[in-house]
């Protein structure tokens, strides 16, 4: 096992995380962005009122994205266990 194996395998991990997170979190990013707009404007300063709207956006985007998801973490995950063979020796 080489460093440059390690390194690799660390910067493949890290860059399929990043890709896989960053629906959700740009989703509930302008959603966010929305409701601070319209609390600005508004004068309302409700605190529940950016937390439901998140929450939910979050949890569609989840149940949007998820093949896509699941679909770069299998990639991944098949690819460490064809490697691990040959890392082990």
């Amino acid at each position: 096992m080489t460093q440059d194996l390690i390194i690799n395998i660390i910067n493949e991990a890290f860059y399929t995380s990043l890709l896989v997170l960053l629906p959700i979190l740009g989703l509930s990013l302008l959603v966010g962005i929305v409701i601070s707009i319209f609390q600005a404007a508004t004068s309302i300063q409700e605190m529940t009122l950016t937390f439901i709207p998140k929450i939910l956006v979050t949890a569609l985007s989840i149940i949007l994205f998820l093949p896509w998801m699941l679909d770069k973490v299998l990639a991944i995950t098949i690819k460490l266990f064809t490697i691990f063979p040959s890392v082990v020796k």
